[in-house]
């Protein structure tokens, strides 16, 4: 892993010198020409790769620097985590040979029980962050939060706005289930939403989501990966989007992914000098801050009954009986999914599925809730 990963530059260690010690700087390890950090379980790990060579708007100018010191100088969260900067990845000799250096690093991170946090570079990194999940460890979710979907056309070379058409069509086939958060109808085209519906995956508007932004929570529950867009922010934060969420929203959906007990990897993609300005490197380190600080907030509902205090909620929905638990601790619930029986496939026990009261409501009105639906479809297939 070592040979991968560069370390810090001397003028980000003289900064962090002349910090406060309330600062995250003056907390963190850092990997530094003299020294690399450590690892112990549950520390969170920022890297940064400088890849963008797959980018539909390449620009090689991206300052990490600039993010790492106002992240640096951010105040340290009353948490019990270790924090760690591993430096960054610079690009290979071709981009497979960052990919591989990404799933790498990532691979050993997770070996060692950490949660790695993701600079980028191009969205398309996404591929190698689930390329480092193997298949023997389970099935994956990941949970986009993006304008549009980045299927594109599987059939031409990957690119950052075809990456996830590739997750979802190679082999191995470790994908269970896509999310979109924030995609906007008028970058979509038609027969995309035709194929993400026909597979059973979740969309949700940027318009529903910013209406209700806790929509998004029990999506982010579920995930492994979260993947951010830096282009889902509307153009008064970052890029030249008129229509996007605000910096407080993605903060939200960022702590989201912290408190989420299933995720163990976090990115951030899309970043660019030319793009931003003060406020994005800003609004980056927050992101980074608030998704730690979910982390310290996680209350280890890891959707096991048997590790769960929850209460039981039985529902009589057409000829079935839907089952629903709300947490006694956390008040957030989950809908079961019952295997079938005689299929040999991935369910082989009844599985919670994260949802909304709204959801318990539905059923309680005979309406079946769209996830469940789209989850047991899945699973049967």
């Amino acid at each position: 892993m070592l040979d991968f990963l560069h370390p810090i530059s001397n003028d980000l260690i003289e900064y962090v010198d002349t910090l406060p010690n309330h600062c995250i700087g003056q907390k963190l390890q850092l990997h530094t020409s003299e020294y690399f950090p450590t690892f112990k379980e549950g520390n969170i790990v920022v890297f940064t790769v400088k890849e963008y060579r797959n980018s539909k708007t390449p620009s090689p100018l991206a300052n990490y620097d600039a993010i790492r010191k106002q992240f640096y100088q951010l105040a340290e969260g009353d948490w019990k985590i270790g924090l760690i900067d591993l430096g960054h990845i610079e690009p290979g000799a071709t981009f497979e040979d960052t990919f591989f250096a990404v799933k790498t690093v990532i691979q050993k991170i997770h070996e060692a029980k950490c949660i790695p946090v993701i600079i980028g570079g191009s969205q398309d990194i996404t591929y190698a962050n689930y390329k480092a999940y193997h298949p023997d460890n389970g099935m994956v979710n990941l949970v986009n939060i993006d304008s549009c979907f980045d299927l594109g056309n599987v059939d031409l070379p990957i690119d950052n706005k075809s990456y996830v058409g590739k997750i979802v069509i190679e082999e191995p086939y470790n994908l269970f289930n896509y999310s979109n958060i924030g995609y906007q109808s008028y970058y979509v085209a038609p027969e995309e939403l035709d194929l993400i519906d026909r597979m059973y995956f979740d969309l949700y508007r940027l318009g529903e989501i910013s209406n209700d932004i806790t929509l998004a929570e029990p999506i982010i529950r579920d995930a492994d990966i979260v993947s951010i867009d830096l282009n889902s922010l509307e153009s008064v934060f970052y890029g030249d989007n008129p229509n996007g969420f605000s910096g407080k929203e993605l903060c939200t959906l960022a702590r989201y992914a912290g408190i989420s007990d299933k995720t163990t990897s976090f990115g951030i993609y899309e970043y660019t000098d030319t793009m931003s300005s003060k406020s994005t490197t800003q609004l980056i380190a927050q992101l980074i801050w608030y998704f730690i600080e979910g982390i310290s907030c996680r209350w280890g509902e890891i959707g096991e009954l048997t590790k769960m205090d929850v209460t039981h909620y039985q529902v009589p929905v057409d000829e079935q009986v839907m089952s629903f638990y709300k947490s006694n601790i956390t008040g957030r619930w989950w809908m079961e999914i019952s295997s079938s029986e005689n299929l040999d496939n991935i369910l082989t026990s009844n599985t919670l599925l994260p949802c909304t009261y709204k959801d318990y409501e539905n059923a309680c009105n005979q309406n079946i809730p769209e996830r469940w639906f789209n989850a047991k479809m899945k699973y049967e297939m």
